[in-house]
């Protein structure tokens, strides 16, 4: 059995956030893909550019870790925790400079060798609030298209 979809998502996780390689998005992300982040649709390479930007804008020193993979038909399952530090001002308050940590699943379903399809969960409003942003209702992070 091929784990290439597998070897992909970790790939996104590595190149992506821990590696800050913004082109690595056109890489791996198809030209059609949607990615369904805390209720919030992000389509297409563009508009996740924009999110990529606006996370590292706010946030650095990402560090990912993978602790499970699943992977049934085309698509994959990751269960994985991640450290960054607030560092932007950008979130409605001013960079804490605190180091924060979440934990998440993302589902990929691939597509001609390229990530077409996420589906997100991660503790968003526990990384606001410690960061110290009040109005947790609103997704702060999104990127409208």
């Amino acid at each position: 059995m091929s784990t290439a979809n597998q070897e992909l998502a970790k790939r996104w996780f590595e190149e992506v956030w821990n590696q800050k390689r913004r082109d690595a998005i056109g890489e791996m992300l198809h030209p059609d893909a949607v990615l369904h982040e805390g209720g919030a649709d992000i389509p297409g390479s563009a508009a996740f550019h924009a999110y990529f930007d606006r996370m590292h804008a706010n946030f650095s020193d990402f560090h990912v870790v993978i602790h499970d993979e699943m992977e049934h038909g085309d698509k994959v399952c990751l269960r994985w925790s991640c450290s960054m530090r607030h560092t932007g001002d950008g979130l409605g308050v001013p960079a804490t400079g605190r180091t924060v940590a979440t934990t998440g699943i993302s589902i990929m379903r691939v597509a001609e060798g390229k990530l077409i399809e996420g589906w997100q969960n991660w503790d968003m409003a526990g990384v606001l609030e410690a960061i110290g942003v009040r109005d947790k209702g609103t997704n702060v992070l999104a990127v409208s298209a």
